[in-house]
């Protein structure tokens, strides 16, 4: 009986130094660098993908910042032309006003000041970014004049504009307000031929 528990024990001895392929703690030489190579492969795809998304989600946030500040100063332009439009009215009627004062109704200094506040007027438009739209014998441009009246004559080119009824203005590249013209018009006998 001493050689069967000496037998077993032998048995048993080799069994503890032997592992089955299928276990966790032995892994085949080939299979080891396999799978490394795979997570390193993997880990790497992860890693680019994640740069695109933050490199997509930094130019989301410059394209948002860039709109946010259009945005702004497009309000801030509007918020201006709306004062401007107001402004206009007492620039048009001002310049009228000095148009109409015959040269000997007044003091030449007075006078002098009427004009220096023009002046100044009109350079606050232009700091602005407020010009006027000049219209005065040029074509007739729907985008930036509006008729009030046609007038046949002989003496300007047919749809040329010969008088301007009341400035226009643009913002910037804009037009706040087109200028109101009188267009020629070609006389009736030189339309007929």
């Amino acid at each position: 009986m001493s050689e069967d528990k000496h037998g077993d024990d032998a048995a048993h001895s080799d069994e503890g130094t032997q592992s089955s392929p299928d276990s966790p703690d032995m892994t085949l030489p080939d299979e080891q660098p396999k799978d490394a190579e795979h997570a390193m492969l993997k880990a790497m795809a992860e890693r680019d993908q994640f740069e695109a998304m933050a490199k997509r989600a930094q130019a989301d946030l410059i394209n948002y910042r860039r709109r946010m500040d259009d945005e702004r100063q497009e309000l801030r332009r509007n918020a201006n032309a709306n004062l401007i439009m107001k402004f206009l009215g007492v620039v048009d009627d001002f310049d009228r006003a000095i148009g109409m004062l015959p040269d000997d109704a007044a003091a030449a200094g007075w006078q002098e000041g009427l004009t220096l506040v023009q002046r100044n007027l009109a350079n606050i438009l232009e700091s602005e970014g407020v010009s006027k739209i000049e219209a005065a014998g040029k074509p007739f441009d729907p985008r930036e004049h509006e008729a009030v009246h046609y007038q046949e004559t002989p003496d300007a080119e047919d749809g040329t504009i010969i008088n301007v009824f009341r400035e226009g203005y643009r913002l910037h590249d804009r037009v706040m307000r087109a200028s109101q013209v009188i267009v020629a018009k070609a006389p009736a006998a030189a339309q007929d031929e």
